[in-house]
């Protein structure tokens, strides 16, 4: 659901100033494109650290897959309404903050919507919307009031049967500040993890300067609005600017709002600035659910987060905190 539709990045290079130099990988992972990109004094060194990330992201997919029927995330989805399930620390960590994050957004976020019934299409093949009473049952079991943790046994039990849940619209983000976390840890002083939109990076460009990003309109990508540097952090935009449908001459957004079945609508992209990629991932998609007022007003009340949002008529709207360079 997440693309790279803003996003620009402006990597000057000069030899003269600094000894490294970017090295970058791009390749397929987590079903989604990945670049990842290192500053390193050379290749040996370079392709070695790309290679510990693509092994963190790797072990991360396995861990939260619910595509692998012998992941712990499978095993959760297959006792829904039968059994509380065992899992490691680090996946019921993930799923205790995602729970933080539907509580945070009043359920615009929620991993249960992968109970979700597929009832809409966004390729062009729908000639009508489904009926109120389609659209009511597709969300009857999702709710994230309905995953229930056991902190002391570290238990993931989900209540109802068919439940399911999935990390869609927050694994990236949390692979890609894994990936990071550990290259750090190994003493990569810089680089950018690239998840097909969720954008993480750390330290500086090889000419000493900071990364930035362009910050386009999806419906003129000629034009900019400016430059935002990103000093260590990470950048996730989402957008339905390719997908969507309309009926009845209102525009609707592949994305749906797991509390109704619902489609978005009135927005086409939302970029979000935050400190870790996991969060940014979970709230860009929020906001198209939440709405613009609503969605810059919960932005405004969270500490170090920042966003963008476009409207379908292709005007920006801002967080308070958040200062664009013009091009």
């Amino acid at each position: 659901m997440k693309k790279l539709i803003l996003l620009a990045f402006f990597m000057l290079f000069s030899s003269a100033i600094s000894s490294q130099q970017m090295y970058r990988r791009t390749l397929k992972l987590m079903g989604t494109r990945f670049d990842i990109s290192v500053v390193e004094k050379d290749s040996v060194n370079g392709n070695f650290y790309i290679d510990l990330a693509i092994n963190e992201i790797s072990r991360i997919e396995k861990l939260i897959s619910s595509w692998d029927k012998d992941s712990q995330t499978s095993a959760i989805n297959s006792n829904a309404g039968i059994a509380p399930v065992k899992v490691d620390e680090e996946l019921f960590g993930l799923i205790k903050r995602s729970l933080a994050i539907s509580k945070l957004t009043d359920g615009a976020f929620d991993i249960s919507y992968a109970s979700m019934d597929k009832i809409w299409k966004f390729d062009g093949s729908m000639k009508a919307m489904p009926s109120d009473k389609e659209i009511k049952a597709s969300v009857e079991k999702v709710g994230y009031q309905n995953i229930i943790l056991n902190e002391e046994n570290k238990t993931v039990f989900l209540k109802l049967k068919g439940m399911k849940i999935g990390f869609g619209a927050i694994g990236k983000g949390y692979a890609a500040d894994k990936a990071k976390q550990l290259l750090i840890s190994k003493g990569v002083t810089a680089g950018i993890m690239n998840a097909s939109g969720d954008m993480n990076t750390w330290g500086k460009q090889p000419n000493g300067d900071f990364w930035k990003v362009a910050i386009t309109n999806p419906l003129n990508k000629k034009n900019s609005f400016g430059l935002l540097p990103i000093k260590s952090g990470a950048v996730v935009t989402s957008g339905n600017y390719e997908k969507y449908q309309v009926f009845n001459g209102k525009r609707y957004s592949h994305i749906i709002d797991p509390r109704t079945g619902y489609p978005a609508s009135g927005i086409i992209s939302v970029t979000v600035f935050a400190p870790k990629a996991e969060l940014a991932d979970a709230l860009a998609t929020s906001i198209f659910v939440m709405g613009i007022e609503v969605g810059l007003n919960r932005i405004n009340q969270l500490p170090k987060i920042d966003c963008i949002v476009i409207d379908e008529n292709g005007n920006i709207h801002k967080s308070e905190h958040i200062k664009i360079e013009k091009i």
